[in-house]
């Protein structure tokens, strides 16, 4: 099975209940599918935003992922059955808070990486960081505690 079929998002999406040992799992099909939904959120894959995309899982996940990856989990066959919001809502109660905030570190990183931030990749985000309920402190990187 490719990761780019989504299997741990779409069996959790399914009502199915995962171990623990497959939370690292679930974090990278999620990192992967919100990374190239956001390269389609201003309507057009750039070759440059896969390669980007390409980099910024290999350094939080420590996978490699095909450019053909990339682009199958970016498809809107996928999210037939629910919007991407939807998937990240449910995932969200089985990530860590860690992992929610490298998927919007990285997103950020994607949408920094051609000339401009389009206002739909804009608000692709503010739903991203809507759905996996991280606060603008935790964007911020400001921790209770913390120096």
């Amino acid at each position: 099975m490719a990761i780019a079929d989504l299997n741990y998002v779409l069996k959790l999406f399914g009502g199915s209940e995962l171990s623990p040992d497959h939370e690292n799992d679930l974090f990278q099909e999620v990192m992967l599918m919100t990374l190239a939904r956001a390269a389609n959120a201003d309507v057009s894959i750039h070759n440059l935003e896969v390669e980007r995309i390409q980099e910024i899982l290999k350094e939080h996940t420590g996978t490699e992922f095909s450019a053909a990856d990339v682009r199958v989990a970016a498809r809107e066959e996928l999210y037939a059955e629910a919007t991407l919001v939807k998937y990240l809502r449910g995932a969200q109660k089985k990530l860590t808070d860690n992992h929610c905030m490298q998927i919007v570190q990285a997103l950020t990183a994607v949408f920094r990486s051609d000339e401009t931030v389009s206002a739909l990749e804009v608000d692709f985000f503010n739903n991203v960081v809507d759905a996996l309920n991280v606060t603008p402190a935790q964007i911020a990187g400001l921790v209770a505690g913390d120096v």
